[in-house]
């Protein structure tokens, strides 16, 4: 089964996410934390990141003396991965169906990691069997990926562009490759242990994402991280075009004023639900 959606659309939603990647990065730091914590980076370890990014847990492996490997189906993500960690091996290709070990020659994977990354596989099952067979035995697993819960990231704000779109794009199947669908964690459980892995933890994490970390109130920098999104993307080639210059950014001002409303204080926050999933690959 091929990634080739998946591929198509993080080509275009891939330099968004870079060019936003400031607000990414402060507003997923706890995320960050936690998975680093679980992973128990360590000096000499040869690392896999699956799904890398503009890099940021490349760079948090790298301080920790680690060897870090990269890979993402986005050129742009490569591209600035590189950049932002010289030092890191960071290689365009798709982890569900490409030889890693081959992609990226050296030793097997002693550890491997993703903060947000995994959930867009095709064939999950496939691919993480496919990451397994470049581990090490014994070689730990530890991912970010959000929960089925309410998560306001999906939907505060994006919901004044999807009204707007025609068609309006029908609601996810919840195993759909895409940002959700590793919502149940039964569903979590059941891929890592078919594609062989074992010693399987999945416990929630929950944090506040301040949109306003940079002494704002939020509003621009979540507009930022809306348009970066596939939906945002979508809006934009759909509606830009139809409405007009003029028409485009009254649209845009109805997603601030949707944004305001939502102000608890000075700045917009919202809440983070995550599942953190560790596991291991058995000896």
């Amino acid at each position: 089964m091929s990634n080739e959606a998946m591929r198509q659309t993080w080509a275009g939603a891939g330099s968004g996410w870079v060019e936003n990647e400031s607000i990414f990065d402060s507003l997923f730091t706890p995320f960050t934390e936690a998975l680093a914590s679980a992973a128990q980076l360590s000096a000499g370890q040869r690392l896999l990141d699956i799904g890398c990014g503009s890099g940021t847990l490349l760079a948090v492996a790298a301080d920790a003396g680690a060897q870090p490997v990269g890979v993402d189906i986005s050129a742009a993500m490569v591209d600035a991965a590189r950049r932002r960690v010289p030092s890191a091996t960071v290689v365009l290709a798709d982890a569900q169906s490409d030889d890693l070990l081959a992609t990226a020659p050296g030793p097997a994977f002693d550890q491997v990691v993703s903060r947000f990354g995994v959930m867009f596989f095709a064939d999950p099952v496939a691919a993480f069997a496919n990451i397994r067979r470049a581990s090490t035995p014994g070689a730990g697993l530890a991912f970010a990926c959000w929960r089925d819960d309410d998560n306001p990231m999906f939907t505060l704000g994006v919901d004044v562009l999807t009204a707007r779109l025609d068609p309006s794009p029908a609601p996810p199947s919840p195993t759909a490759p895409g940002p959700r669908s590793f919502g149940d964690p039964d569903r979590v459980r059941r891929i890592l242990t078919e594609s062989g892995w074992g010693d399987i933890g999945i416990e929630p994490v929950d944090a506040e994402m301040d949109f306003g970390f940079a002494g704002t109130d939020g509003i621009e920098e979540r507009l930022g991280t809306i348009l970066a999104g596939t939906t945002g993307s979508r809006a934009r080639a759909e509606l830009e075009p139809r409405l007009g210059a003029q028409g485009w950014e009254e649209l845009l001002d109805e997603v601030r004023a949707s944004l305001r409303s939502a102000l608890t204080g000075t700045s917009l926050v919202m809440p983070g639900r995550i599942w953190l999933v560790t596991a291991r690959n058995p000896d």
